[in-house]
């Protein structure tokens, strides 16, 4: 477990703050003529997804949490609970609840698809324990890229140009998003998970 100076607790770190795993949502270090400079952040819990400021001072630092990546699967969501399975074994499956996943992570979730899980290694956990592959997974990313079908594409109508030339179209997990007009149903697109954005015709 690293230690990060006031300074390097920077957007996307991931910290230890009181004990939770908490990630670095916003961070801007202020420096006043009178006072020594410090670092006022935003953090999210990945525990319990609440998000709440703090300030780090000149003398202080943070522990960067240990985490490790792994491949998972996404099967299907079902009443808030979202279940995914090891990727090289398909009966190993496991639930998230849906505080877990970030509302523009589950827009994008594409059954059979694969996504990334950020497993936290506690402290707590016995070394024999960790080894084995037991630790929490405190948040599922997706590929910044990903390609879908589109399912639904009102026609273009020549002359309307009240929308910037858009429209809104449907995608084969039904999630929505702005498209050019000339996208059509049947077409694959490519998609920016992060910004939710639609990138090119493939």
């Amino acid at each position: 477990m690293s230690q990060l100076d006031y300074s390097e607790i920077r957007e996307k770190k991931i910290i230890i703050h009181d004990d939770e795993p908490c990630e670095v949502v916003e961070s801007h270090v202020a420096r006043t003529q009178q006072r020594k400079p410090q670092n006022q952040v935003k953090l999210k819990s990945l525990i319990s997804g609440k998000v709440f400021p703090a300030t780090f001072h000149v003398s202080e630092s943070a522990h960067e949490a240990d985490i490790t990546k792994k491949d998972i699967t996404f099967l299907y969501a079902n009443k808030g609970e979202f279940w995914f399975c090891d990727p090289e074994d398909k009966s190993k499956r496991f639930k998230l609840d849906e505080a877990l996943i970030a509302s523009e992570t589950a827009k994008f979730l594409k059954q059979n698809s694969n996504a990334t899980a950020l497993v936290w290694e506690d402290d707590d956990l016995s070394s024999a324990k960790a080894t084995a592959g037991t630790g929490r997974i405190i948040k599922v990313t997706l590929p910044i890229k990903m390609e879908f079908l589109v399912k639904e594409a009102p026609p273009a109508v020549r002359g309307d140009t009240s929308k910037g030339g858009n429209k809104i179209i449907t995608l084969e997990n039904g999630a929505t998003l702005n498209a050019p007009m000339f996208i059509k149903e049947g077409d694959r697109i490519s998609v920016n998970t992060e910004t939710g954005d639609y990138v090119e015709r493939v």
